[in-house]
């Protein structure tokens, strides 16, 4: 088997043992980012090979530092990273280039691993589909007139291309959850305040967003949570990190009681044979041994696109307000950035109470009913992958599509109050393209999140299944 095909834990468990070398390693990256990354288009700010092979070499003798060590990574092209381009895929920083790395790349940088490049994203992270006018379009691995998603859409077709052992992403509206279930891999959002963020800007107010793994297992997904969780004292509201990596022992779906919440009562409206794709998967998991129990909207969907709206502009307006301000930089903003600006310079003070009223009511709703389930389901998307030359999916099933996110606004219910949930593959569409199914418990219960995906792994592996066919 080639050695871009087996996992990243298997890499690392034979780098740990020396019967691997990290230089043995790279050398099959780069031979295989050379084949295909050029179609995918999913890593890029691509370092000199010449480089990344000397930096290989030197880590195949000196002592390791953590689970990454020697292990090619690129890391999203929203985090900044010391010495790397790094683009937030807007022209404003086209030749940027960090003197330092932003938290997250800090930790897997001092957990081993070699940065190789950048992955590709949406200009600022918005929409969740991956092109931006500084390095283009990323394709879907399954079929490359596809988009792969996004906003952590270069990741996912890394991985799912195999030109990437394990990968970081960020959530706010599904980006580690949409990507993975359009390019059949694992996309993991943890408990908001786990994986902190940097002390920049807001950090009170802004509790939407949080960075985490993706992988094509969910052991790979745990040991990357085990090296970028931990709290920044300099951050509020952090959370103690667990034992991620051990809780994946002897996982099971026995007992597990599972809320279906499919599409919110008809209030999302999704393609065809989504949800289907999900029941079947959820027939499995029962066969498995879980309790599955379809469930009607446990809250009024409008109200959550309220809030959900409200805050993410408002936030949006406030972190853009300085290039927003300076005319000749606003003229270089995508028309959807300016769009969340500038609704959010509209709103008054009692929208953003009211907005935050709703998503107190909606957190204390959700903590009941987690009294009663495990976790709760839903798909991880409303549409298949879609054309790549597509801005954002205009309507679903004839239903016009009022904002250039609503067709994702499956994914608002987990994001709103910061619940862990795991993007887990569960089978493709008469099209042959990939889909996922959100699994999602209580704020803090992201080691049994992971558990119940490691079972479903262990059951199906439709990533080790299923690999596109690229040359």
């Amino acid at each position: 088997m080639d050695l871009w095909a087996h996992s990243a834990s298997d890499l690392a468990r034979r780098i740990a043992a020396r019967t691997l070398a990290p230089s043995e390693v790279m050398a099959a990256y780069l031979e295989r980012i050379a084949a295909v990354n050029g179609a995918v288009n999913a890593v890029v700010s691509l370092r000199d090979p010449d480089a990344l092979m000397a930096e290989a070499r030197a880590a195949d003798d000196a002592a390791p530092t953590g689970w990454l060590h020697g292990l090619p990574l690129a890391v999203k092209d929203l985090c900044a990273t010391k010495g790397l381009c790094t683009t937030w895929g807007s022209p404003l920083f086209k030749n940027f280039v960090p003197k330092a790395d932003d938290l997250l790349a800090a930790r897997m940088r001092a957990a081993g691993a070699i940065f190789i490049g950048k992955t590709n994203t949406p200009e600022w992270g918005h929409g969740s589909h991956s092109f931006n006018p500084v390095f283009g379009v990323t394709r879907n691995p399954y079929d490359l007139t596809r988009t792969a998603g996004g906003s952590s859409g270069g990741a996912a077709a890394g991985l799912a291309a195999r030109i990437l052992p394990v990968a970081d992403g960020s959530d706010m509206m599904g980006s580690l959850r949409n990507p993975a279930a359009f390019c059949n891999i694992y996309g993991f959002r943890p408990s908001w305040g786990l994986v902190p963020a940097d002390a920049e800007g807001d950090t009170h107010l802004a509790t939407l967003a949080t960075e985490g793994p993706m992988g094509r297992t969910v052991e790979d997904v745990a040991r990357l949570l085990q090296v970028q969780a931990g709290i920044n004292p300099e951050v509020p509201f952090g959370q103690q990190p667990g034992d991620y990596v051990s809780a994946l022992e002897g996982a099971s779906l026995k007992g597990k009681r599972i809320g279906w919440l499919a599409d919110w009562g008809g209030a999302y409206a999704t393609e065809p044979g989504i949800t289907d794709l999900c029941e079947t998967a959820l027939r499995q998991m029962e066969d498995m041994g879980a309790v599955v129990e379809p469930l009607p909207p446990p809250f009024p969907a409008q109200k959550l696109w309220q809030s959900w709206t409200t805050l993410r502009a408002m936030l949006n307006a406030g972190g853009f307000k300085a290039i927003y301000d300076d005319p000749a930089k606003r003229a270089q903003l995508k028309p959807e950035t300016l769009w969340e600006i500038e609704q959010g310079r509209s709103l008054s003070a009692a929208a953003v109470y009211e907005a935050s009223v709703i998503r107190s009511r909606y957190y204390a709703h959700m903590a009941r009913l987690f009294q009663r389930f495990d976790a709760v389901a839903l798909p991880s998307a409303q549409v298949w992958p879609f054309p790549a030359d597509w801005r954002w999916p205009q309507e679903i099933n004839g239903q016009p599509m009022d904002t250039y996110h609503r067709w994702m606004e499956v994914v608002i219910p987990v994001s709103l109050i910061g619940l862990p949930a795991l993007s887990l593959p569960v089978g493709f569409g008469p099209d042959r393209l990939p889909m996922g199914m959100q699994l999602a418990g209580p704020v803090g219960a992201d080691a049994a999140i992971l558990a119940m995906g490691e079972a479903w792994h262990q059951a199906t592996d439709w990533p080790g299944q299923r690999p596109p066919r690229l040359v």
